[in-house]
């Protein structure tokens, strides 16, 4: 059974993201596309982030959707990632999706891999509201 969240999502997917997500689909030509990020072993901090289009979705993935585009996590991804926000940035550093996620307690200077564990005061946390 596919679990579709739209309102007290354990993620935010923001509007840009989701907005870039279907200008990707859009170029695609295929619009059953949906994004999935995941969690990995790896990277200079112990976990790094993954992106990848699949037209169909597992039975135990979680779904957030937003403006018609469909997010997918797995399981085992989203106990790193509950609280994250899913955002995409086009500035002087290049186009590149963000994750800002309140679980990682210290990440690589490119931001896609990061470590967990015990975080002190005032680490980590999701920058609620900061989604454009």
């Amino acid at each position: 059974m596919l679990e579709t969240i739209e309102a007290a999502s354990p993620l935010t997917f923001c509007d840009a993201a989701s907005a870039k997500v279907a200008d990707l689909i859009r170029e695609g030509e295929n619009p059953d596309l949906m994004l999935r990020v995941y969690v990995t072993g790896g990277g200079c901090s112990g976990f790094q982030y993954g992106f990848s289009f699949e037209s169909a979705a597992n039975a135990d993935d979680l779904r957030v959707e937003r403006n018609g585009v469909t997010l997918l996590v797995d399981p085992a991804s989203l106990q790193y990632l509950s609280g994250a926000e899913i955002d995409f940035e086009d500035g002087l550093e290049g186009a590149r999706f963000i994750i800002r996620n309140p679980n990682a307690t210290s990440t690589c200077g490119c931001g896609t891999s990061f470590s967990v564990g015990e975080q002190q005061a005032g680490e980590g946390g999701c920058n609620v509201g900061s989604c454009h």
